[in-house]
């Protein structure tokens, strides 16, 4: 039995989380060709081992453009589909509630509806997520986190979209200045990808994960008081197109993990803060906000270093 439970715990972890659609039927499986199959990668099929799997067992060709040659599963859909009952692939997935003909027999890179879907995921705001509290700190359910305090939450077709934590606004209080990498710069999780500033100082934090920055959230970098004041919703940071998403997933935390991890590095705060904190703590007392003011003898580098993971060791 426990052996079946960290089998499915494990899968989960596989699994990309994220955009929530109204079921989750890989397109193979809707087109006809295979039974069953739920699409675990966010229906972003070019990064999908799934996908590629089937074009090699067919024969397809992965280096084939689609304005001149239309993926397999558009053959079986135009096979099983016709006229008034052909329904848009994205009334399929989910990705639209509502009911909407295909009107261009399935080719989809010059239809207008969905470049005006994509364009509109691109700018549209997070649903203002739920939260759950680890320590006294707020995480929002359904999002991963990186080990530097930084979230991402996986969207239709696989887009990243990425901000930093409760953990990491409080520990720095509103920032200065907030400098975000170019559109169409790549970022490797891990390394460093982007800084923040502050009274003379400044951070580095590091990339949750892997890909090329499609949009930057501009009211954030302006204002970048509404950081601290709603990190996970209106404060999100740009968005990115992951290289293969579930290669991501080994360095995030996720679900009851997140949750474990968020209670050890608050407990390495306290120890760090002193134990007057550790001992308010106890009590219930609610996180300290900006704590990089009001604890001045840690030090603007130690807690860099010990919490955000860069800086001078």
């Amino acid at each position: 039995m426990n052996r079946l439970i960290q089998s499915l715990k494990s899968r989960s972890k596989k699994r990309v989380q994220g955009f929530n659609v109204l079921e989750n039927k890989c397109i193979w499986m809707k087109a006809g060709v295979v039974n069953f199959r739920e699409c675990d990668n966010n229906f972003d099929c070019p990064t999908c081992p799934f996908d590629r799997g089937m074009r090699k067992a067919m024969g397809i060709s992965d280096h084939l453009k689609t304005e001149q040659t239309a993926p397999k599963w558009v053959e079986l859909l135009q096979k099983k589909y016709a006229g008034a009952s052909r329904p848009c692939r994205h009334a399929l997935t989910g990705r639209v509630d509502a009911p909407k003909i295909c009107s261009l027999n399935y080719e989809c890179y010059h239809c207008a509806y969905d470049q005006m879907l994509d364009e509109a995921d691109m700018v549209r705001n997070l649903e203002s997520p739920q939260y759950i509290l680890a320590s006294g700190y707020q995480m929002a359910a359904g999002y991963y986190y990186h080990m530097g305090h930084s979230w991402s939450c996986f969207e239709h077709g696989g887009r990243v979209r990425v901000g930093w934590d409760d953990f990491l606004v409080k520990l720095f209080g509103t920032v200065k200045y907030v400098n975000l990498p170019p559109l169409g710069e790549k970022i490797k999780q891990n390394k460093v990808a982007w800084s923040f500033s502050k009274n003379g100082h400044e951070a580095a934090i590091l990339a949750p994960v892997t890909g090329t920055i499609l949009a930057v959230n501009h009211r954030a970098l302006d204002h970048p008081e509404i950081l601290p004041a709603d990190p996970y919703h209106t404060g999100w940071l740009f968005i990115l197109e992951p290289v293969m998403p579930k290669r991501n997933l080994k360095s995030l935390y996720y679900g009851d993990e997140s949750i474990q991890w968020m209670e050890k590095e608050s407990q390495r705060l306290l120890e760090l803060m002193g134990p007057e904190y550790k001992d308010l703590a106890a009590t219930g007392a609610e996180p300290v906000r900006d704590v990089q003011a009001a604890c001045p003898q840690i030090g603007w580098d130690v807690l860099v270093r010990e919490f955000l993971r860069t800086g001078q060791k």
